[in-house]
């Protein structure tokens, strides 16, 4: 099924790759445009389209990779009401430039934050654990596949999306539901982020 990402910095990139190495059609974009990632397209092959922000945001499956001060302005421009029918993969952590102070949530976690700006939607946090030089990487290595860690509170969500993970070649873990799952996974103050483990075959 097509994937949208919205975001081609470097965690959007990393997670193109390795979801176009695994015959997914993934649609990207970023704030400046289709054709800024024309290069990226041609590198890739004719399964990565660059596309609006809004035509990402139209897919069933929509990736949120931007920084998490940008997050507020990269979801008004994907001009989408009502999230309803879609899966929102949430790869943000609640802090960044320019000073990388981290942001008052409230007590909450950062994805059930996320989650009041894409109402409807099914969102799931993932891939926001390791670099992006790790989640570029092959997964599958001699010692077993990496590790992604998942959570979501709407398990039909967790399964399709931990589905996609495993066919890209990462081994899923799912957490359970974001109040608890996601605050394990979250960064800073979680204790599995920078955890590079892999699951033996």
């Amino acid at each position: 099924m097509p994937i949208g990402i919205i975001g081609a910095g470097a965690i959007g990139q990393a997670l193109t790759r390795r979801l176009v190495a695994a015959g997914q059609q993934v649609w990207i974009s970023n704030s400046r445009g289709p054709d800024s990632l024309q290069s990226l397209s041609r590198a890739l092959g004719p399964t990565l389209i660059p596309a609006t922000v809004p035509d990402a945001a139209a897919q069933e499956i929509v990736i949120l990779a931007v920084p998490w001060r940008q997050l507020p302005a990269a979801v008004k421009a994907a001009d989408v009401d009502d999230w309803s029918g879609r899966i929102v993969i949430d790869t943000t952590n609640p802090l960044g430039p320019p000073d990388f102070k981290a942001a008052d949530l409230g007590g909450r976690t950062s994805s059930e934050v996320v989650a009041d700006l894409v109402p409807g939607a099914s969102l799931v946090k993932a891939f926001n654990t390791l670099t992006p030089g790790v989640l570029g990487a092959d997964p599958r290595t001699p010692a077993g596949r990496r590790v992604i860690f998942l959570s979501g509170n709407d398990a039909g969500a967790n399964d399709r999306v931990a589905r996609l993970i495993q066919h890209a070649g990462w081994a899923p873990i799912d957490l359970g539901a974001l109040s608890s799952g996601g605050r394990l996974q979250q960064f800073p103050g979680g204790p599995l982020p920078t955890l590079n483990l892999l699951r033996e075959t």
